[in-house]
């Protein structure tokens, strides 16, 4: 039986070989829509998981009030994790990672050295807490020595070619000797942070002991309960509030004279909590993150498309399939005459069904791996085809064409062998108001679905623009940027004042922040006299030179800049907006204010008001404006020189040359700001694309079943066209006869998708601080797009049927 049906199944459709291929295609477009949506979030969702112990691991977070800034950082004062597994037996081991960043380094005996990133300082313990598998040497003793470093396959193969490095010697930054004592497989490509170095934590030259600071990532593995499940972290964290008790509040005493209860009396607030390891990727949203996180709300987004997509693929089938009924009218009713009973016809037209699914399936699977290449670009991710075959993803395979397959044919199969024999034998097809009306509700919901995902797109776009084009506070335009200036040592004066020289240089400045990723300071400071927690402010203390405000083309609003001409500058600073706010200053000139000098709180220094600076944004715009000071500072770790020259590529090359004079051997690495600034949007841009590239496929795969939609029913109604047009109608009129229909249930779906995409990005929008509007015009133009894809797609069949010759119609009727 099941042979028959795939042998009639089979000629059906190459006897319909037009409609096989709308159907075919289009359903092969949403199921490649589909998979490649489906591999993208199980990618996401498997951050972390390959370590053995994922769900006994969690990150202890802070939530910090203090001095007006409401902070929420991934980090924790570094003696929180040895307090908590001396402290609760629950805890079974801990590590904490301090993230050093760049750092130059090369084997003894080189004179030339490689930039490496994402240097971290970790405890000895981290090969414990974390699966890192060794190649060589002991995870147990690796990091229990000062001056010890374990290194990735990559980087003993960058750094040391073929010659074995275990027990060989690493310098950094040109003076610190590392003697190199496991060798680790590369991290995972999907780990909430990669690294090819741990450092020990014995060489970190942190001031220890610090509870009121936060510098530390915590990491915490929690025993499991007698029956092997994991321990209850909500139980675990109520000892949080004790540890801030015993630990938090002496040392608030002891530094700033007030006690935890004061501090907490002055709306302050300082808590630890607890997020699982596998959920750091997606749901963590804390400042300081050992690297930038995904977002689950795009997961929930692109899954809701996938969806959404291959929805409409099967609404393609069943619309087309019904629409075509009359035609197997006979072939139904001829079948019931010669004995079929109704559940065989139904398994003919569902063997049907799910065999263009199958083949829909095939071509879905070409088109991925056409396709992947591109999609792994836009979305940085490495996703291979083979995971295709994963023992999560290849029942899904196997299982998806088939159940599309039974759905999106079960209307149809049920429908067509519903017809009355005698009926269909005698040309009396029935095309109740039910089917027609089944027809329209779901063009209308494929057209909505549209519709919401252009709208969708028109907003994420105008919000990117929004961001790279409104005023930050600052010029980013035109400044290049070095990092790594340490590798000039003392000489980074006379670097700058080269630099001056070259034509094309406007201007020059050395520090050791900027406005832009990269490292942060933050300070507690109080007005002069004052330890009172009401008049402090946690802010950022940025080390920056004489000419940093001018070259970033910041705006002094009140006072005076930093001027060589004042020696008592060297204690001056200057405060922006949010700050002297925050302070109460109502003439903030001439005020002095104080931080603590020393990470025991002995010594203060203080500092006079100089100027007032423009609010400018140093954070992602996704934040307000918090509290800044600038202050000048010898210790710098950046060069950022305004260019106006009309030949960059020979610019460059003179700064690279100056280098090369005064840092031979160091790499010269640059980045032009408004880049750096980019990057921090580069998660919405690649969101973005993908937005626009799925909404595209969804238009597409709507308009493949509205084409053969039109041309059914430009077929079903030849006759009634031929006579109109011999009664004298007009071509014009005849497209707009054929068209109007289809225009109704567009138009119907724009006014169902409006709210809805309003509602979505609206949502989507309340993650930053600084946004667009949703404003009219933007549902105008997704509406406008709409019905200009549609109208082309139904045109083509209304003027090709209003352009037939009425005799060869009426003739053929």
């Amino acid at each position: 039986m099941l042979t028959n049906y795939l042998k009639i199944a089979w000629r059906n459709l190459r006897k319909q070989q037009g409609f096989a291929f709308i159907n075919i295609f289009g359903l092969a477009v949403g199921l490649a829509c589909c998979l490649l949506i489906l591999l993208y979030v199980l990618d996401e969702l498997s951050f972390d998981r390959y370590n053995a112990n994922a769900d006994r691991i969690y990150r202890v977070q802070s939530d910090i009030k203090f001095g007006g800034n409401d902070m929420h950082f991934a980090t924790t004062p570094d003696p929180l994790g040895p307090t908590l597994k001396k402290d609760y037996p629950q805890v079974e081991q801990f590590v904490r990672l301090h993230q050093r960043g760049n750092w130059l380094v090369k084997k003894a005996g080189e004179t030339t050295n490689l930039r490496e990133s994402d240097i971290m300082f970790a405890d000895s313990t981290v090969f414990d807490v974390f699966t890192l598998p060794f190649v060589a040497g002991d995870p147990k003793r690796a990091l229990t020595e000062p001056n010890t470093v374990v290194i990735s396959e990559s980087a003993a193969k960058r750094h040391f070619g073929n010659q074995n490095a275990l027990g060989q010697t690493l310098i950094f930054a040109n003076k610190e000797n590392y003697k190199v004592t496991g060798i680790m497989r590369d991290m995972p490509r999907n780990a909430h942070f990669r690294t090819d170095f741990f450092v020990t934590m014995l060489s970190d030259n942190y001031p220890w002991g610090q509870w009121l600071s936060n510098n530390h990532h915590t990491y915490i593995r929690l025993k499991a309960e007698r029956s092997g499940a994991p321990a209850d972290p909500t139980v675990f964290a109520q000892n949080f509030d004790a540890v801030i008790e015993k630990y938090v509040g002496p040392q608030l005493l002891q530094m700033a004279g007030t006690t935890l209860e004061q501090f907490r009396k002055a709306n302050n607030k300082m808590n630890f909590w607890l997020i699982p390891l596998t959920d750091i990727h997606l749901h963590s949203k804390q400042q300081v993150e050992l690297a930038p996180n995904g977002d689950i709300q795009y997961v929930y987004i692109f899954s809701a498309v996938a969806l959404f997509i291959l929805i409409i693929a099967c609404i393609n089938f069943m619309n087309l399939a019904t629409a075509r009924s009359s035609n197997r009218a006979k072939e139904v009713g001829v079948r019931k005459v010669m004995g079929s009973e109704r559940q065989q016809l139904v398994g003919q037209f569902m063997t049907e069904s799910v065999l263009t699914t199958v083949l829909a399936m095939v071509l879905a699977i070409v088109i991925v791996a056409v396709a992947l290449p591109g999609f792994n670009s836009i979305a940085a991710k490495e996703i291979s085809l083979s995971q295709l075959i994963s023992p999560v993803l290849l029942p899904i395979l196997i299982a998806l064409p088939i159940v599309v397959g039974l759905l999106a044919g079960s209307y149809p199969a049920f429908f067509l062998s519903s017809f009355q024999p005698i009926s269909v034998l005698k040309g009396r097809v029935n095309m109740s108001f039910r089917s027609v009306s089944l027809r329209s509700g779901l063009v209308v919901f494929q057209f909505m679905m549209s519709v919401v995902l252009i709208v969708g797109t028109i907003i994420v776009y105008r919000q990117l623009t929004y961001i790279q084009t409104t005023s930050v506070g600052f010029n980013r335009d035109h400044v290049l940027t070095i990092n790594d200036l340490y590798s000039v040592g003392k000489q980074a004066e006379t670097f700058k004042q080269e630099v001056l020289r070259l034509p094309g240089v406007v201007s020059g400045s050395l520090s050791g922040y900027l406005p832009t990723p990269s490292d942060r300071n933050d300070n507690a400071f109080f007005p002069e006299g004052q330890v009172n927690m009401n008049k402090g402010v946690s802010m950022q203390n940025w080390g920056v030179d004489y000419d940093y405000v001018k070259t970033l083309g910041i705006q002094v609003v009140a006072g005076r800049n930093f001027s060589q001409g004042f020696g008592s500058d060297s204690t001056g600073i200057l405060l922006n907006e949010a700050a002297v706010k925050i302070l109460g200053f109502k003439d903030p000139i001439g005020k002095r204010v104080w931080r603590f000098d020393d990470a025991e709180g002995k010594t203060r220094k203080t500092y006079t008001v100089l100027g007032v600076v423009k609010n400018f944004h140093f954070e992602s715009l996704r934040r307000d404006i918090g509290a800044l000071s600038l202050v000048l500072d010898a210790n710098s770790g950046a060069a950022s020189f305004r260019v106006s020259s009309t030949n960059l590529p020979v610019l460059m090359q003179q700064i690279e040359a100056k280098w090369k004079q005064l840092a031979p051997g160091q790499p010269f690495t640059y980045k032009f700001m408004d880049d750096s600034f980019d990057e921090m949007y580069r998660a919405e841009q690649r969101i973005g694309t993908i937005a626009l590239t799925f909404a595209a496929l969804a238009i597409l795969i709507a308009c493949l079943g509205l084409f053969g939609l039109a041309a059914f029913m430009a077929e079903q109604r030849t006759k009634e066209i031929g006579v109109r047009k011999v009664l004298g109608a007009s071509v014009p009129s005849l497209i707009g006869l054929l068209s109007k229909d289809f225009l109704k249930l567009v138009l119907i779906a724009i006014v169902i998708a409006s709210p809805l995409a309003w509602w979505a990005m609206n949502n989507w929008l309340a993650d930053f601080a600084y946004k667009i509007d949703i404003e009219w015009w933007m549902f105008a133009l997704a509406g406008l797009l709409a019905v200009g894809i549609a109208l082309l797609t139904v045109s083509f069949q209304s003027v090709k049927a209003a352009l037939m010759n009425p005799v060869k119609s009426l003739r053929s009727e």
